[in-house]
């Protein structure tokens, strides 16, 4: 499938399928529960450290749904479902962070209209900016509210040193999920084009 012609049934089949409707209703609460099954599973196996779909299904989600809060509900309900099986933050507030750092894809996803039309550099983008940003954000937060590291610039130096492993293969991990979601995207996306041409010629 040519790429003008993905970023235009990407709007037209699956942001379109947002409005009312039975059949509609249907199908987009059966994609909000893929999304989130995909970025619980994928939190639980991770093969290497911070390697997750959760910008991936992020972004998709903010592509797909309409509502911003449906599409902001998704990395949320697999951060929380996840979590049941994983460490703890520490806090209510690092807590808060974290969520508000792996969520914001969604809103990327929302108001970038490259996203929602499917641009594969755009979606690359993405994925990059969100493990810049949760890199960056997460560890500030760290330093700032944990007794760890000594609140001074050398503390703060520390720090980030200390996450680098932990960054060292997340770029990549967003940059492949993403990617391979967009992928997935196309292909269901050319599957309901195919299956409603058959039905047209029938």
């Amino acid at each position: 499938m040519a790429r003008q012609e993905l970023r235009a049934m990407l709007q037209s089949r699956f942001a379109a399928a947002g409005g009312p409707g039975g059949h509609d209703s249907a199908l987009m609460a059966a994609v909000w529960i893929l999304l989130v099954a995909v970025a619980v599973a994928g939190r639980l196996w991770q093969p290497a450290p911070n390697v997750t779909p959760m910008a991936a299904v992020g972004l998709a989600a903010g592509a797909i749904f309409t509502h911003p809060l449906v599409a902001l509900s998704v990395p949320m309900a697999a951060l929380a479902a996840s979590n049941l099986f994983l460490p703890s933050y520490g806090s209510f507030a690092m807590a808060a962070i974290v969520f508000a750092a792996a969520a914001w894809p969604a809103v990327l996803g929302f108001l970038v209209p490259r996203i929602r039309q499917g641009s594969a550099w755009a979606w690359l983008g993405g994925a990059l900016a969100h493990s810049l940003v949760f890199f960056v954000v997460t560890n500030l937060a760290y330093w700032w509210m944990t007794d760890d590291y000594p609140r001074s610039f050398a503390g703060l130096t520390e720090c980030f040193t200390m996450a680098l492993p932990f960054y060292r293969w997340m770029p990549v991990g967003d940059a492949a999920w993403s990617l391979g979601t967009l992928c997935c995207l196309g292909m269901a996306v050319g599957a309901v084009r195919l299956t409603g041409g058959a039905r047209t010629a029938e």
